[in-house]
């Protein structure tokens, strides 16, 4: 089955889960599919089962907070990022709820964490100014990058190149084999005073770059060139957009979809979110995909195309 304008359109809420008593801030799904797992502001860690549609289990993290959840490559563990007390990263065995590793180093909020979708390599960006390379198997830092303002980060699909967002105006491309040597490629953005960068997500083609925003926009750019071939925007409420396919929660609960070609909207959906979408995400083996607010929402596709 393709995903074509039609079969988005086609999406409804399947089923709806009020596990959580705060905004879920992050979620991710397993490799395979499977299942998802969230991370709320209530501390929680809610993991449910994709195929069975129902919430499996539910661990907290009550004293360090829980955000930017991730699978790594085992499907029973995951790494994050605190949001109370302090700023280390937890890697975490859901298997038996113990910690396997701290990564400590960050002296601010970590701000983007982004998994290696080859190894055990995973980067971090900080409002410390700084994005630390990380493997799961040492607490160690592997590298270090000092830059100029709050960073964004995202490894590509083969894992070999990842993308830094600096101060919401520059992106910078560095190879991990040499990134010590600094980025073997920068594109200046035009800087919009109006808002933040929140995220950039790479194309599973590794060929475009999504660029999410704490304001009324999303940008498409050519991960090579670093031309801006779309700007996402023209949602009523204006709210964090959550890079998808490409596709924007907004603050008035609604799912905005368009086509990444053409750059046309393609679809509304209405989730019945009872707050402003945090996160949005498709499932990487089977057409369906989530959404969030205090609530989490499954959605199927209604036809075949």
């Amino acid at each position: 089955m393709k995903l074509t304008d039609n079969v988005l359109r086609s999406f409804r809420v399947a089923k709806v889960f009020r596990e959580n008593s705060d905004k879920i801030n992050c979620f991710d799904f397993s490799p395979n599919g499977e299942t998802v797992i969230s991370s709320s502001d209530d501390d929680s860690i809610v993991l449910y089962d994709c195929q069975e549609g129902k919430p499996k289990r539910t661990l907290y993290s009550k004293k360090y907070g829980v955000d930017l959840i991730r699978y790594t490559h085992a499907a029973n563990t995951v790494v994050y990022s605190s949001n109370k007390i302090d700023d280390t990263i937890r890697y975490l065995s859901l298997h038996d709820n113990k910690y396997i590793r701290y990564f400590p180093g960050h002296s601010k909020r970590v701000v983007a964490l982004s998994m290696s979708p080859v190894d055990d390599t995973f980067i971090s960006g900080s409002l410390d100014k700084t994005i630390r390379l990380w493997d799961l198997r040492s607490p160690n830092c592997q590298g270090l990058m000092h830059l100029q303002g709050k960073p964004v980060c995202s490894f590509d699909p083969e894992g070999l190149i990842f993308a830094a967002g600096v101060n919401s105006e520059m992106v910078k491309l560095y190879d991990l084999r040499s990134f010590d040597k600094g980025p073997f490629a920068t594109f200046k953005m035009q800087y919009d005073r109006t808002c933040e960068w929140t995220g950039l997500k790479f194309s599973n083609d590794g060929k475009l770059i999504l660029i999410s925003t704490n304001g009324g926009f999303l940008r498409l750019i050519d991960a090579f060139k670093g031309a801006v071939l779309h700007t996402f925007g023209g949602w009523d409420d204006v709210g964090p957009p959550v890079p998808c396919i490409p596709g924007a929660g907004s603050e008035d609960g609604k799912i905005h979809v368009w086509n990444g070609e053409s750059g046309m909207k393609v679809a509304v959906l209405d989730g019945k979110h009872t707050g402003p979408i945090t996160c949005l995400q498709f499932n990487p083996k089977f057409m369906t995909f989530a959404s969030a607010c205090s609530n989490m929402a499954f959605w199927l596709p209604t036809i075949d195309d």
